[in-house]
């Protein structure tokens, strides 16, 4: 839904909004939020609204605490799980310092700026996910313990697959906020689910893969379950992906393909911090089609990179690295920036590598590069990488080092 100041008012009045949810998230990507009532509304279009900054890890401390949130209304959502009376909707916010400066570390303008750079290159990206998911069991007193919701395997269904009524309610509940997924399944894992969404411009996929989390949360504890994003669950089974779909345009009518697939393999090291933000994040690489080598090729889900089968509009390429605790925002800008790096620079495209390296003997895989293996070698990459400090603010990359 797209709505100016005065409609968004004028929504709120005549649909019972009773709390409006100022939403933005922390630099990890963790969703924040702060509840006013309507009569503040207008003061927060005008304003914005006062946070105590120094509670939020990365966003300063005691000496210069106060931020403000303004809500963007084109951002506007309705909360279908909260009462129907007295109904509760969100918008997402930017952040400026009390004399409206923009705060350097709010990571949704840091993907505006990138969304940014490229327009002014004639480029325009379009991002789509996959995220996988966990559902499990809670106990006695409502606490998640690790007790899978089911036992089925990928793509099985009923009454093997538990979680079909559970992903169709958070679809028809996406589609109550106007996010469209495009496709869901039971994935490998016990209890594992995927849902998929067609792609979008970078601003709105990562606004909705913020909300798609927050979503699948809501939907499961209401049905007495607990829904777990983090990467590596459970030890002995396959770990949660993020796949991330990505094609871009040219104004010029240039096929970047090449240099968007050169671009991310050159700066995967690099960017692994923030694609994969956690120690437990290295326990999924190379096993259960999560890559550990720095390589593509076409179809192939042993790549790193992906080239899937599809025509016209939907051609793309797909980074397989990722895992859902990543903050999607700071991902989006270091990917935009990463193709257009390869753009700029001609970076020389590899030859593929079509062959599954799930299988391939010791000698093969010596010719290829492998990502970062544990979140030590990931700090120092990105420590250490001039693309990196071009692109994420100091603050934040010593944030994420000293997790």
């Amino acid at each position: 839904m797209k709505y100016s100041q005065q409609e968004i008012i004028q929504y709120v009045q005549e649909e019972d909004v009773k709390f409006i949810r100022l939403a933005f998230c922390d630099v990890f990507g963790k969703q924040k939020n702060i509840s006013i009532m309507p009569d503040e509304l207008p003061r927060a279009f005008a304003y914005g609204i006062a946070i105590d900054a120094s509670a939020i890890d990365g966003f300063g401390d005691e000496t210069r605490s106060d931020l403000f949130l303004h809500p963007e209304p084109d951002t506007l959502m309705p909360l279908p799980w909260r009462p129907e009376e007295g109904s509760v909707v969100r918008m997402f916010c930017h952040i400026t310092y009390p004399d409206g400066t923009p705060f350097e570390y709010d990571s949704r303008m840091i993907l505006k700026q990138a969304v940014k750079a490229a327009s002014e290159e004639g480029l325009q990206f379009f991002f789509g996910t996959e995220q996988e998911f966990y559902l499990f069991r809670l106990d006695d007193l409502g606490e998640p313990t690790r007790i899978p919701y089911d036992h089925a395997g990928y793509m099985d269904i009923a009454p093997e697959d538990k979680g079909e009524n559970i992903r169709r309610e958070i679809c028809l509940t996406l589609e109550q906020m106007g996010i469209r997924p495009e496709s869901s399944h039971h994935e490998q894992g016990p209890g594992q689910n995927e849902i998929d969404f067609r792609y979008s411009d970078p601003l709105t996929a990562a606004d909705n893969a913020l909300t798609f989390q927050t979503v699948v949360k809501a939907i499961a504890l209401r049905n007495g379950l607990y829904a777990d994003f983090s990467p590596k669950p459970l030890h002995d089974q396959p770990g949660n992906g993020f796949h991330i779909n990505i094609s871009v345009k040219s104004a010029y009518e240039v096929n970047h393909m090449d240099a968007m697939i050169a671009g991310l393999l050159d700066k995967i090291s690099e960017m692994t911090l923030f694609l994969n933000p956690l120690e437990n994040s290295y326990k999924r690489f190379g096993q259960n089609k999560a890559p550990l080598y720095i390589s593509w090729s076409k179809e192939n889900r042993s790549q790193l990179v992906r080239v899937p089968a599809a025509l016209g509009e939907y051609q793309r390429v797909e980074l397989r690295s990722p895992d859902p605790s990543t903050n999607t925002y700071l991902a989006f800008s270091l990917i935009i920036y990463a193709v257009l790096d390869g753009i700029h620079n001609k970076t020389e495209l590899p030859a593929p590598a079509d062959i599954n390296l799930y299988r391939a003997d010791k000698n093969t895989l010596a010719n290829f590069k492998q990502l970062p293996g544990d979140f030590k070698t990931a700090c120092l990459a990105a420590s250490s990488s001039s693309f990196i400090k071009k692109h994420i603010p100091e603050s934040i990359l010593s944030i994420y080092c000293r997790q």
